[in-house]
């Protein structure tokens, strides 16, 4: 089990580290995606990098399990290939900001004036607007501090990994089968 958790936990946190690069360049840096899209984005990334909860506990049941996984063992495998992307998913949130000095800074301006205009364009009040300041000022307290930043990112990913978890744990589990009954 060890082997496939690390291997596809590896390859998922690869994909997935990759991906917040990329996404990250285009929407802060590159100005070619807006905030309106980058959650959708975002999400579907770390569905891209989960399809590996699928095939590590699928390579799991058909190579190291004669063909048969329990739902448990398979939640279980999930859930660490999870655990191994959330890591990678903070890395290379980490490293991006890393090479990209400034990136916080630009990234939580661009979020404040994206919520404010959002707020004014429906007409909402200056306590709204009061609200997103204290938003962005806790978001910075998160970007400067690695380990409230990693739980951030915890929190963002593992539901993600959670739910693919539980749906290929339902959907690759293989109980020992019952012999024939005689006769």
């Amino acid at each position: 089990m060890k082997k496939v958790v690390i291997t596809f936990g590896v390859i998922s946190g690869l994909i997935l580290a990759i991906l917040v690069w990329v996404n990250t360049g285009l929407l802060c840096d590159g100005d070619v995606i807006s905030l309106d899209y980058a959650m959708f984005i975002g999400y579907a990334s770390m569905l891209i990098a989960l399809t590996m909860v699928f095939f590590g506990i699928k390579s799991y049941r058909d190579n190291y399990s004669g063909g048969r996984v329990t739902f448990w063992k398979a939640v279980q495998i999930g859930l660490l290939i999870s655990l191994i992307a959330s890591i990678f998913y903070f890395l290379g949130a980490m490293s991006y900001s890393a090479a990209n000095p400034g990136f916080d800074e630009r990234f939580l301006a661009k979020w404040t004036e994206h919520s404010i205009g959002k707020i004014q364009a429906a007409g909402g009040t200056q306590a709204e607007i009061d609200e997103v300041h204290q938003s962005v000022e806790m978001m910075r307290t998160f970007f400067k501090n690695p380990l409230l930043f990693f739980l951030v990112c915890l929190m963002e990913f593992l539901p993600v990994g959670i739910i693919v978890t539980l749906i290929s744990a339902a959907l690759l589990r293989r109980r020992e089968l019952l012999p024939a009954a005689p006769g």
